[in-house]
């Protein structure tokens, strides 16, 4: 009896291909906006460093002016509102978007969404180990472990469009699915650490709040009065049960609808995605910047970044940790998954889009200020070695996208050549006879073009010299 032919092995995955159209339309949209919002976060960053060293009193006494309902336990300070309120925005857009990557982009696929994953967790565990040693090793406090576990997309953003470099699609794509994940984590530490006391009472309240939400949604039921005025009763029952209030946005943007139906353009998610997110990137995190980055960067402050366990280990978690735990869990996912490296690409690459993930600046300094809350010096060296990590990792992926920035350069204008302008990159439409047609013509205009001018050169030439 013949032995059975043993079956095929299993096509490998390459790691960091090409990306599907729409999804290339997706994240074209989704990184402009936050790339434009990464310009305004660096500008509102510098201000307040700016006008806490320069005119430290007047920051100091906008950031704890207090204000709202006293009855409603919402009289907070400026700083306060726009951590815990403010930020509530950018979280809810955060809930979109990793609604939308679970049910119609990278992380739909559980075999394509392990390698972000696991990069995101062992880019996430690895600076929280970082940290922990220097502080077990030095004496220090442990608390602020979660402080550089995370990555702050518009931020790295920003600093990939001051270099002026255009990483292609994939790289881009990667680093945003990394920076969703790396918020879902970062929302559960916040959720799970950073919760001392409940007050049940106003969590229940919380929850009906949220299921009215979501029973409203699957009626389809439409009109921002009445989705606004509830989803600002979710976050004051939220602020008020002791769980973070941001909470509340992540729990409304994960409700919302992110597949597409029949005769469906975008659905209902991306649509309030796209009117939201400007507001996220554009106001409410440069305004959380504003009042959180204004720290004293005196010499002093700067050499006790360096000397003290706490700060140190968060400027080594962010630089070394980061770029050590991404690259090594991407590694790791490609040696278990029989994934492998797009042919287009090199291990430098990753490697440099790990460092860019060092910049960690919004939930950095919001997990800070929860760490060490109610040690306000404790948390002015923490938020200035936030900045001073997120920099340093900023000045070293920048060198090293600089030096891969030709190669960039070539496959990003391959990946959107549009020759025969119809809107649709090139790349996308070899399949598609009509598009050959269209380039056909065209070629065969130039070449008629090109036959037309050699024969007026060749007339020209063949006329006799004109007199000296």
């Amino acid at each position: 009896m013949a032995a059975p032919t043993p079956a095929p092995p299993s096509p490998r995955r390459t790691l960091l291909g090409r990306l599907s159209l729409p999804e290339r339309n997706y994240l074209a949209e989704a990184l402009r906006t936050e790339t434009v919002g990464g310009m305004i976060l660096l500008v509102a960053a510098i201000a307040a460093l700016v006008w806490a060293n320069t005119f430290g009193s007047s920051y100091a006494s906008v950031s704890e002016f207090h204000f709202g309902p006293q009855a409603l336990g919402l009289n907070l300070s400026v700083e306060h509102w726009a951590a815990d309120g403010l930020l509530a925005i950018f979280f809810f857009v955060a809930g979109v978007e990793l609604k939308r990557e679970l049910v119609a982009g990278e992380l739909r696929d559980p075999k394509a969404a392990a390698l972000p994953v696991v990069a995101a967790l062992c880019g996430m565990a690895v600076p929280a180990v970082v940290y922990t040693l220097v502080n077990v090793v030095g004496g220090g406090s442990t608390g602020g472990w979660a402080v550089p576990t995370a990555t702050d997309i518009a931020f790295a953003l920003a600093v990939l469009a001051v270099i002026g470099t255009s990483l292609p699609n994939a790289l881009r794509a990667f680093l945003l699915t990394l920076a969703v994940v790396d918020d879902l984590f970062a929302i559960l530490i916040i959720a799970v650490f950073f919760t001392e006391k409940i007050d049940f009472l106003a969590l229940t309240g919380a929850f009906i709040g949220l299921a009215v939400f979501y029973l409203l949604l699957r009626r389809n039921v439409r009109g921002w009065y009445i989705y606004v005025p509830l989803a600002l009763v979710i976050w004051g029952l939220m602020y008020n049960s002791g769980v973070h209030a941001t909470i509340a946005g992540v729990a409304m943007g994960l409700m919302l609808r992110c597949t597409r139906r029949d005769g469906e353009t975008h659905s209902p998610g991306e649509h309030i995605e796209h009117l939201i997110r400007p507001l996220s990137a554009g106001l409410a995190v440069p305004l959380f910047a504003l009042f959180s980055a204004g720290v004293s960067l005196s010499g002093d402050a700067l050499a006790d970044v360096f000397t003290r366990p706490e700060t140190l280990g968060v400027v080594l978690g962010l630089v070394v940790g980061k770029t050590v735990g991404i690259f090594g869990g991407t590694w790791l996912a490609t040696r278990f998954t029989r994934a492998e490296l797009n042919k287009e690409l090199a291990w430098a690459d990753v490697f440099a889009v790990a460092s860019l993930a060092g910049i960690g600046f919004t939930v950095s300094l919001l997990i800070g200020e929860l760490a060490f809350a109610g040690d306000e010096g404790m948390i002015n060296e923490i938020k200035a070695a936030v900045l001073i990590g997120s920099l340093t990792a900023a000045v070293f992926s920048g060198v090293l996208i600089r030096l891969r920035v030709r190669r960039y350069r070539a496959l990003h204008d391959a990946e959107e050549l549009d020759e025969d302008e119809d809107g649709v990159p090139d790349i996308y439409e070899q399949g598609d006879p009509a598009y050959h047609l269209r380039m056909a013509a065209i070629h065969e205009r130039k070449a008629a073009e090109h036959r037309r001018l050699a024969q007026l050169a060749g007339a020209a030439s063949n006329e006799p010299d004109s007199p000296a």
